[in-house]
């Protein structure tokens, strides 16, 4: 058995028990981060849906508290929670489960196309997932008096649009997360490689717990920050359509205008992936650790060893 975090594992790598870990743990690293920026989130969705309105983040946050109180920054908060923490585990759990498959299929040759197809194929699932409760949100984060939250949005979005409301933004989800995922992912395995090849210059194996953790937010927020400004036109079109503000993806592009697409509500979210796809890769990877297991980053050593003996 080699040393160090691997000693005291609670289950084997690529093992069921092993993706059910990085399911829980992709749930709680994403349900909690996204949790706490809802107020962030609030903002950034009444800037895209009334950009005339809510133009600056602080005359936003100013506006918002004015007209409809405190409590209004957390509008949204159980689909946010609920929500994304079902993204959160189906996204790294199943991300897990595909790159061994793809890799056993393709090998090390292809370590990008592996991460590429790996984070995808999971998104979609994913965004299947968070499609019902993130329908919900919006609507409860731009209309005050649709709903309070879950519980009674729910019913309502059934009763008024049927099922075909709770996935009228699923492409446009699709459009937004399958490329920041893609890229995100592959971003982050690429800057751990990079951190530990030309930075520190010693194996992650032979690294503290502590130097891989670091490794991991630094790797984190670069993936955050990459993958933020690819999707940011699919973010604009998916609260355009789901807010009725236009009914195709087209009529959405048109209304926001091809410019405005690339800008609009930008530097909030910004401020708002960046912590939260570190803080989510954190403790991520803190769940694994403590679980006896490396940290994420690359194809690790011992799925090479696998590739190799194949």
């Amino acid at each position: 058995m080699r040393r160090g975090i691997e000693g005291g594992r609670v289950c084997e790598e690529f093992s069921p028990g092993y993706y059910g870990l990085c399911t829980l743990g992709g749930m709680f690293s994403a349900g909690t981060t996204h949790l706490a920026i809802t107020p962030l989130d609030v903002l950034k969705v009444n800037m895209q849906v009334n950009p005339v309105k809510y133009n600056r983040i602080g005359s936003g946050f100013s506006t918002l508290w004015r007209e409809q109180g405190p409590s209004s920054l957390w509008r949204g908060w159980s689909g946010k929670f609920f929500g994304y923490g079902v993204q959160g585990g189906c996204k790294f759990g199943l991300y897990e489960y595909f790159k061994k498959i793809y890799s056993d299929v393709l090998g090390d040759h292809n370590r990008s196309f592996v991460f590429f197809l790996s984070s995808a194929s999971a998104q979609v699932f994913a965004d299947v997932a968070l499609s019902p409760f993130e329908a919900v949100k919006v609507r409860v984060q731009t209309q005050p008096s649709f709903a309070k939250g879950l519980v009674d949005g729910f019913p309502k979005l059934y009763s008024t649009e049927g099922l075909t409301g709770f996935y009228r933004g699923l492409l446009p989800l699709w459009g937004r997360n399958l490329p920041f995922s893609m890229i995100m992912f592959t971003t982050f395995e690429h800057s751990v490689d990079l951190i530990y090849r030309n930075v520190i210059q010693r194996r992650k194996e032979d690294c503290s717990r502590a130097q891989q953790l670091g490794v991991t937010c630094l790797a984190g927020y670069a993936a955050g920050a990459v993958g933020t400004v690819v999707s940011n036109p699919a973010d604009n079109i998916v609260s355009s359509l789901y807010n009725k503000k236009a009914d195709t993806v087209l009529q959405a592009v048109k209304n926001i205008g091809v410019a405005n697409l690339f800008t609009r509500s930008l530097p909030v979210r910004i401020t708002l992936v960046g912590p939260v796809v570190t803080m989510q890769w954190f403790f991520y990877d803190t769940i694994k650790v403590l679980s006896g297991l490396p940290t994420s980053g690359g194809i690790n050593k011992r799925l090479e060893e696998t590739n190799a003996s194949t």
